[in-house]
Formats: structure tokens, sequence, C-alpha cells
């Protein structure tokens, strides 16, 4: 009779690198919502999630697609974006009385700076409590886009290169060493809109 070790079948959502459940028990047994950060190949996700018996309930969310309704004219997946991302999401859950969550990174490795600590800063922005370390969170120039801005200055002396490099600014009508101006733009906009909206639940 043929003996020797069992192998053990890994849940489908660990063999398609999807949860790492170890971490996500961890999560689910400390009961406090957790802050929700992905990325595909276009947008930016964030969510506020509740893990219940029946499972996960999404709280509020935010998309980095939204951005274009509050004149986002830059990239919807570079720093800036993420950050007004996470911006939009905290002040949503503000709103709704949400004001503490957990980092979720899901299977992303944590590379500081990333675009999931973006997220995460603009979260904390809103007023979220999201215990992070501070040496996490990319630099305040890089998420405003200064980075960008400097090197289409650049080539500002090439302006065909600059117009390759940057096709996809110019055509959604932004130029490069303006997205500072479009960030803080768009920043202020996202107050204005959830203070608005707040102002007519209470109405």
């Amino acid at each position: 009779m043929a003996s020797g070790g069992i192998y053990k079948v890994k849940f489908r959502r660990r063999r398609e690198g999807k949860t790492n459940y170890k971490k996500r028990a961890i999560m689910v047994i400390s009961g406090k919502n957790r802050l929700v950060v992905r990325r595909t190949n276009n947008y930016i996700i964030a969510q506020i999630m509740q893990a219940r018996p029946e499972g996960d309930v999404t709280l509020v969310s935010a998309t980095s697609k939204e951005l274009r309704k509050f004149g986002w004219k830059g990239g919807l997946k570079n720093l800036p974006a993420a950050y007004l991302t996470g911006l939009l999401l905290g002040k949503r859950a503000v709103t709704k009385g949400i004001e503490m969550a957990v980092l979720d990174v899901g299977l992303h490795v944590p590379i500081a700076g990333s675009r999931i600590f973006a997220v995460a800063k603009g979260a904390i922005d809103a007023n979220m409590d999201i215990p992070q370390s501070e040496d996490s969170f990319p630099d305040p120039e890089r998420l405003s886009g200064k980075h960008v801005a400097d090197y289409a200055a650049q080539l500002a002396s090439n302006e065909e290169e600059l117009k390759r490099r940057f096709s996809r600014y110019f055509r959604d009508g932004l130029n490069p060493s303006d997205i500072v101006n479009n960030f803080e733009e768009v920043k202020k906009k996202i107050e204005e809109s959830i203070k608005s909206s707040a102002a007519e639940a209470e109405a």
C-alpha cells in the first residue's frame, strides 16, 4: 500500500495570485474596515471594505475614472491620480461616518512611494485615520505631478519628442507643464463637491 506525504491543493484564488489568505484572516479577525487598493491596466480602484459572515461588503468606493468629472486631464493611473482617488474616497467615507481603516494592499508588493501609498495619503488628507508610516508616502511634489512638469520642461526644446512622450496629455487638452495647476484645481473641486453633497444631505 502506497504511503507518503499528502499534497493539499491551495484555494483557487491563492493559486491565481489574487488572495493571500493568511493576511486576509488577520485583517478579518481584527474587525476593522479595510482600505482596499487595486490597479487595472487603465484605472486605480479604491474601496472601504467590511468583512461579514456572508462575505465582504463595499461601504464606499472611488475610481480614478471619476476624476474626469472634476476636470482631471492627466493620466488615470499615475501618482497624482492615485492621490486624488484616495482623497475622493476618503471624503466620501468621512461624510458617511467612516473615519478609520487599515490599508489592504493585497498581493501587491508594498513599495514605499508607490501608487498604493499615494491612495492612502489621499484618504488620510481627507481626515481618515489610516495607520501608516510617513516614510511610505510619495514625496508631496511627486503627488502633485511636479516630476511630470519638470520632465516636460527638459523636453521643451524638442517639441517633437515632447509631443511624442506626452501625446495622451495633449490629446486630453493638458500641457504637461500645467499638471500641477490641474491637480490643485481638481483637489479643490473634490473638496467643494463633497461639502456640497453633505450640506444637501443635511437639508
